[in-house]
Formats: structure tokens, C-alpha cells, sequence
């Protein structure tokens, strides 16, 4: 069993135990937008409802005692397209809009390409100069989707405007550049990059479909890491970047499943992120094996998950920590929930109680191994 006391606890991001980043909605939030989808109330008015209810959220985080801290991503309905949908050249698909649809029983909407792209002006600047300001003593973390899954998704529904994949390639670490140094001037230190790309990497069937399009989910593997560390290449010194591995999360539901070993060596080896955000809340993540190939960065374990209510035990938690020492210095190792809490605004299947009681757990499990 695990000794009770193994590292040392940590004052600076990631911390020993954190968070994804997205929280349930609460009922007013849901009501407010509903009123301001039927023309009830204005957009400002909306704003300052959400607004109110992220400072209630932070207390409540402050309480528990999180050192990170985030919004709730509260302002959001997706965990993705709002921050793709504010770059500029990008426009929302409706996939529910086609012919024969006359049933719809969730929202599938994405994006697409239909001007060269740019960032200025973003509406998350200053939701996070808000996150700031009502985060006090606590460091305010800033969560967006990878330049990664920018070109994954793009790549998947086209576009007209770039002849070539070098040259997107290259508007797209552009953009985060910019996005990076325009949140860093706004407060930003913290930053994680969500996602679902490397999910998809890890599952033999969207391998297997890849290879069916003609594209080589090796290659792309590796041309995905250089878009990574290009887009932060230039990041401010005192800047934490995070990267978050997601199999997906809409509604307590997933769509990869698969170890992490066939993107292991060309992802943990050669990407410049600070940590990993890795998903090991069951067997679909795979064993700890994979983590042999990690450098110098920091792995935060989601041991905890979020598509149910039902708590894990803290001997396990221990047990599963200890195995994952075995490949990862155990002062480079911290603890999270697998995902956030609602990756859209509709939320995972699970109460607020029950949100809470796991974000205790972790905070209560990693304040009995870093001390």
C-alpha cells in the first residue's frame, strides 16, 4: 500500500490535485439562457446572470480549497466551438439542418473555414479579465481546444479558402500565437489545451478510419506535435500550458476507447507542453505503461471520473497513483477528475452534490500523499 507520505505539495500550476475545467450548469444559468434564446432578455443581461453565477461557483472552489480555479466555462455552450467560432473566418454548421432530419434529439453543430483566419478582438479575453478579477488569491485557469483539433475538425468538413495543408498549417499557429500572447497580456498564466484528437489517435477503429480516408495516423501524429509545439513556441517564460487528452464527454458519453501507447513515444517524447492531462478513470484508458516515454513534464492523473456519480475509493485512488510511480517520479505526478464536468452546457449525468463530493475526494486523496 502506498505510503501516506510520498511528495510534496506544490504551489504553482499544475497543482497536486486540479481540475479539467468545466462545471454543471446551474438552473439559472440554464433559465437565463433560454430567456435570452426567446428574445427575453439581452446579451448583456445574460452576461451578468453568468457572471453571477461564476462568482458563486469560485466560492464554492475557493472552499474546497482548489489552488486553480476556473469559470465553469458558464459563458460556453460547447468546450470548442465558442472559442473556434470567435476566430476570425470560421462559421458554425448546423448538422441537424439536413434533409430528412425533422427529429432532433441532441445538438450537432460544428464549423467551418470560410475566410482565411485570424484572432483579434476575442470574446474570451474578457471573459477571463472577468475570471481574474473575481479569482482573488487563486490562479484563474484558462481552458481552450488545441490547434490540433482546430485542423482535425476543420480537415474533416473542408473548405475552400487554403489550397494547401502547410499553408493552413501555418495560419493556424499563427492565430494561437496570438491567442497565447493576447490572454498572457490579460493575466493569463495558466492555459490548458483541450483535446479529442489524441483520443481519436488512441482507438484502433478511428485508426482504422483514417487509414480508409488515405490519411496515416502516425504521420498525422507527428505533424500534430510539431502544430502544437509551434503554436506555443514562443509562449511568455512564466506561462504553464497544460494539455488535456479527452475520448469524449458529451453527456456522461465517450466515443474513443484504447490505451495510450500508439501515440505515447511521438506525443509524451517530443511535445513542449508543461503537463499532460491524461484520462484513467477505467479500462478504456489502458494501463500506466505508456507513461514510460514522458520527459520532464508533469502528469496529471484523471483517476477520478465524471460520467457518473459513484465515488472511488481513496485506497484505490493510492493504489492506482503508486502504479503510475513506477513510470512517473511521484513529485511529477498530480490528481483530477478525468474530464471536466460539462463539456457542454447540457452536462454530464450526474448532481452538483455529486460533482462536489468527487472534486473533495481528489482535493482529500492528495492531501494524504503530497504533504
Amino acid at each position: 500500500m502506498i505510503s501516506p507520505v510520498i511528495g510534496t505539495r506544490r504551489s504553482a500550476p499544475p497543482f497536486r490535485y486540479d481540475i479539467v475545467g468545466s462545471f454543471l450548469r446551474t438552473d439559472k444559468i440554464k433559465a437565463a439562457r433560454m430567456q435570452y434564446e426567446h428574445g427575453q432578455i439581452t446579451a448583456q443581461q445574460l452576461y451578468d446572470i453568468e457572471t453571477v453565477e461564476i462568482t458563486n461557483l469560485l466560492e464554492i472552489e475557493k472552499e474546497l480549497g482548489l489552488q486553480g480555479v476556473t469559470d465553469g466555462e458558464f459563458r460556453r455552450s460547447w468546450w470548442h466551438l465558442d472559442f473556434f467560432l470567435g476566430i476570425k473566418g470560421t462559421q458554425k454548421i448546423n448538422l441537424n439542418s439536413g434533409a430528412g432530419r425533422t427529429e432532433v434529439t441532441q445538438r450537432a453543430e460544428t464549423f467551418r473555414i470560410v475566410d482565411k483566419i485570424s484572432f483579434d478582438n476575442h470574446p474570451m479575453l474578457r471573459q477571463f479579465t472577468d475570471l481574474l478579477r473575481l479569482a482573488g488569491d487563486r490562479t484563474p485557469k484558462m481552458t481552450i481546444p488545441s490547434p490540433a483539433l482546430f485542423h482535425f475538425v476543420e480537415d474533416y468538413n473542408g473548405n475552400e479558402v487554403y489550397p494547401d495543408q502547410e499553408t493552413l498549417y501555418q495560419d493556424i499557429i499563427t492565430v494561437y500565437r496570438a491567442a497565447i500572447h493576447a490572454l498572457y497580456a490579460v493575466g493569463c498564466r495558466y492555459l490548458q489545451l483541450d483535446d479529442t484528437t489524441w483520443g481519436s489517435l488512441c482507438s484502433g477503429r478511428h485508426r482504422a478510419h483514417l487509414r480508409s480516408r488515405g490519411i496515416d495516423p502516425d504521420q498525422l501524429a507527428k505533424d500534430y506535435v510539431r502544430l502544437i509545439n509551434e503554436s506555443i513556441a514562443d509562449r511568455p517564460h512564466d506561462m504553464t500550458i497544460a494539455l488535456h487528452v479527452c475520448r469524449g464527454n458529451f453527456r456522461s458519453t465517450w466515443f474513443g476507447t484504447g490505451g495510450y501507447e500508439p501515440i505515447a513515444e511521438e506525443l509524451f517524447s517530443n511535445a513542449k507542453v508543461d503537463a499532460f492531462f491524461l484520462e484513467y478513470d477505467n479500462e478504456r484508458s489502458g494501463d500506466f505503461e505508456p507513461l514510460r516515454f514522458i520527459r520532464d513534464q508533469f502528469v496529471v492523473l484523471g483517476l477520478v471520473t465524471t460520467k457518473h456519480g459513484g465515488l472511488e475509493s481513496k485506497e484505490l485512488l493510492k493504489m492506482r497513483i503508486e502504479e503510475a510511480a513506477q513510470y512517473v517520479d511521484i513529485e511529477k505526478l498530480c490528481l483530477s477528475p478525468q474530464c471536466g464536468f460539462a463539456s457542454t452546457e447540457e452536462g454530464n449525468m450526474l448532481t452538483e452534490e455529486e460533482q462536489w463530493d468527487k472534486i473533495r475526494l481528489i482535493t482529500e486523496t492528495a492531501n494524504e500523499i503530497w504533504i
